[in-house]
């Protein structure tokens, strides 16, 4: 698989996940000598149970859709000062995407999810990702438009050259191109 291409093993530990946490270590033990990071899914206010084997993880890690915290939580909430001091680590990377996933205030602007996205790049804007989330499972096809969605990016990340890592460099970085 490394030579077809794969980087990461993505580990979804929310309800119907086919790998949850309690099968990362092992996994991970396998596939980190390829070069292989964890991409990770959870309901970001879970964070605190698993911070301790997120910080055990060999090499890398990127951590879906703005930390995805299923009901919103304050830029003070423990989970979300844990998901920073995992960032702080440099091994923790966060991808913006789907604010539509979790977001109680909605379209366009996403102003819960934003307020957290905005803070993350404040705080480590070399360890942020931006995604597409497409093709948007479980949203009916036409009700987003992922130039929509991008331009959610000049809210979030409004100086150019923080912009400019988020969607070029740090993706260079993180996949090696």
């Amino acid at each position: 698989m490394t030579r077809a291409g794969a980087v990461a093993q993505r580990f979804f530990n929310l309800r119907g996940g086919s790998v949850q946490f309690d099968r990362m270590d092992a996994i991970m033990a396998r596939v980190h000598p390829f070069g292989w990071h964890a991409n990770l899914q959870l309901d970001g206010r879970e964070l605190p149970k698993h911070e301790a084997q997120l910080r055990r993880l060999p090499g890398k890690f990127v951590i879906d859709h703005v930390g995805k915290f299923l009901e919103p939580v304050a830029p003070e909430d423990e989970a979300f000062v844990i998901l920073k001091k995992l960032l702080d680590t440099g091994r923790c990377w966060v991808k913006l995407s789907a604010p539509y996933e979790t977001s109680k205030t909605g379209a366009p602007k996403y102003e819960d999810v934003s307020r957290l996205a905005r803070e993350l790049v404040r705080h480590a804007p070399e360890r942020m990702l931006w995604a597409t989330n497409w093709p948007h499972p479980m949203v009916p096809p036409g009700t987003l438009d992922d130039l929509d969605l991008l331009n959610l990016l000049e809210d979030w990340a409004p100086r150019e050259t923080d912009r400019r890592r988020i969607l070029v460099s740090n993706p260079a970085e993180l996949y090696g191109f």
